[in-house]
């Protein structure tokens, strides 16, 4: 059953859809709410859940306690078994239908099951769309990802880098490239794809014209191109 009311939670407008966006496991219920209780004023509280943005082919979280107060105009508010959950206007469709578990392989925690996935243009911002219209499906892709995979990969996985192909454009034999990691935003990065990525690949692949480069290096954690 989908339950939608306005609430108003210091003066901030907020609308409750229970169960609609995320619903939690008894066990996840059980470790949130014993973690409130150690929390001064937890009567309070609320369990903030927000899609921070993209990790490999899916979406990364941030989940945390704040007070019910602090849910930004427009959120989704839901209570589930006494736990009041907050989640930001920007992260409701990304997490609708989602579920927290408690898993207790490695030590144990909480695991968000989401059905959503980010669309190309979410894992890949700013690469223009007509390039991610190309795909990754064509036979020279396919050998250009097992390169990646077997050669370029383990070899900057050293420092934490790491080469996707985004696209290859099978018609004029170009392959799309963007580095994540360590090699994001990295000084070095231009000499890894001309000397290391851009070689290999036209080995394995003589066909091919050329490899772009469409990493957002400007917002690396530590990043060497700056925009104006």
């Amino acid at each position: 059953m989908f339950v939608r009311e306005g609430h108003i939670y210091n003066g901030v407008m907020t609308t409750v859809e229970t169960f609609e966006v995320l619903s939690l496991t008894d066990e996840a219920r059980n470790v949130v709410i014993d973690a409130l209780n150690n929390e001064e004023q937890s009567d309070t509280l609320a369990l903030f859940v927000e899609v921070t943005g993209t990790r490999g082919a899916g979406y990364s979280y941030d989940l945390y306690f704040s007070d019910r107060g602090d849910a930004p105009e427009g959120s989704a508010v839901g209570v589930d078994g006494g736990v009041t959950i907050v989640i930001p206007e920007k992260s409701v469709d990304r997490l609708r239908g989602s579920r927290l578990e408690f898993a207790s392989e490695g030590g144990g925690g909480l695991v968000l099951v989401n059905p959503n996935i980010p669309t190309p243009e979410e894992i890949n911002p700013g690469v223009p769309a007509d390039i991610l219209a190309l795909g990754v499906t064509g036979p020279m892709a396919v050998l250009a990802m097992d390169v990646l995979e077997s050669s370029i990969n383990p070899a900057i996985a050293s420092h934490g880098g790491r080469a996707d192909l985004i696209a290859l454009d099978e018609e004029k034999k170009v392959a799309y490239v963007k580095l994540s990691g360590g090699c994001q935003g990295c000084a070095m990065s231009r000499m890894t794809l001309s000397q290391g990525i851009e070689t290999s690949l036209i080995e394995a692949i003589p066909e091919l014209t050329g490899v772009i480069d469409v990493t957002d290096h400007a917002s690396g954690e530590n990043p060497f191109y700056t925009k104006d």
